[in-house]
């Protein structure tokens, strides 16, 4: 089932000035465990809970990206990449979806200043869901617009989602140029298509439009996102080229379903002796207890480096190798606490959870090593 206007509607705040912080410790920390409270049934009923998601709206998580002058807060990225950790050690799929509508008010302060008006005209709080890589469907160039039409995969958080972000080539002779098209929730088609073992409740739907006109004020070039830069704001958060901070935001779920893998697998094993008398057991807990150590500073660096250093070809690469690598060692790390426990695991539990949804997130496209091997190599000469 998708969710409706009106269920939408009821997780909006009409608020503005009046908001408290974004993303603070206590709202995130309320954010996680209203997340972790509805996990198992976000897990098998394949959906957010509205409870959750106003939660997490109250966190401040849509919000954080968007322009001041629409009372957002054009955070940084190191504290959502904080914040998206949290909430992922109570729901991995609660945690996707925040940073994915935090990283979709990014992307549409790109949009000219109607456009960045009309989207958050109501509230800051609006969530904005997007389906942009790689660019689908066709744009047809119309008198002060276009005309999109296709269809696009994976629409993370799409059922809770007031604006869909579209990017589809625009159709003209010569080589075609993809832009991205702002477009109300309701205008678009979902289809009911997200069936993952992991990240269930992400609700990352098919959506199709047909013939559907965007204004010109509701739309960019794809390739302002790619390199970064606006006219209306000097915010380091619209400066940067997209892949600086991707994969590192990308794998925050992960590290946090891993950290909450390790907590479930700790107690475990003490409670049954393991970590007494079994020397693998030990070596398991030393291991993965380390690694994701490890994991947590090589990429808390990298979020840092996203918010003040270079954003040179180099530095993307160094960045997206972070992410990469990172989440290799996440995953050797659960898939090794994960096979300590023998047949003691059971589908159901929260355990093999936080393994299908640390697995999930590993093949995202952004995450996967090889093609980041190369750009790395490259930038190196």
């Amino acid at each position: 089932m998708v969710v409706g206007q009106a269920e939408r509607e009821s997780t909006v705040s009409a608020r503005r000035g009046g908001a408290p912080p974004s993303l603070s410790t206590d709202a995130v920390w309320q954010a996680a465990e209203a997340a972790s409270a509805a996990s198992a049934m976000a897990d098998r009923s394949g959906r957010l809970s509205p409870d959750v998601v106003d939660a997490i709206t109250d966190a401040g998580f849509p919000r954080y990206f968007a322009p001041r002058a629409q009372g957002g807060g054009e955070g940084a990225f190191a504290p959502l990449f904080d914040a998206t950790v949290g909430v992922a050690r109570g729901c991995a799929s609660a945690a996707w979806c925040a940073m994915l509508w935090a990283t979709h008010g990014r992307f549409t302060a790109f949009l000219p200043d109607e456009g960045r008006q009309e989207v958050w005209s109501r509230s800051p709080d609006v969530r904005i869901a997007a389906a942009v890589v790689p660019p689908a469907g066709r744009a047809v160039p119309r008198r002060d617009g276009w005309t999109v039409t296709g269809t696009w995969n994976f629409a993370s958080g799409v059922e809770f989602a007031h604006w869909v972000l579209l990017a589809a080539p625009e159709a003209h002779e010569g080589e075609p140029e993809a832009r991205i098209f702002a477009v109300p929730r309701d205008a678009v088609v979902v289809h009911d298509t997200w069936d993952a073992p992991g990240l269930r409740a992400t609700g990352s739907h098919t959506v199709e439009a047909r013939e559907i006109f965007v204004p010109a004020h509701r739309s960019f070039r794809f390739a302002d996102l790619v390199h970064g830069g606006v006219s209306h704001s000097a915010a380091r958060a619209y400066a940067v080229p997209v892949h600086l901070p991707g994969g590192v935001l990308f794998s925050a779920p992960a590290l946090g379903a891993a950290q909450r893998a390790l907590e479930l697998w700790t107690t475990w094993a003490k409670d049954g002796g393991a970590l007494r008398d079994s020397a693998a057991a030990q070596s398991a807990l030393t291991r993965s207890a380390a690694e994701l150590d490890s994991v947590q500073l090589l990429l808390a660096r990298a979020a840092a480096r996203a918010d003040a250093g270079p954003t040179d070809e180099r530095a993307v690469a160094r960045n997206r190798r972070d992410a990469a690598v990172g989440v290799e060692l996440i995953t050797d790390a659960v898939e090794r606490l994960f096979r300590a426990t023998g047949t003691q695991a059971r589908a159901g539990d929260e355990l093999a959870r936080c393994w299908r949804d640390v697995h999930t997130v590993a093949s995202h496209g952004a995450l996967r090593t090889e093609p980041v091997a190369r750009q790395y190599a490259r930038s190196l000469d």
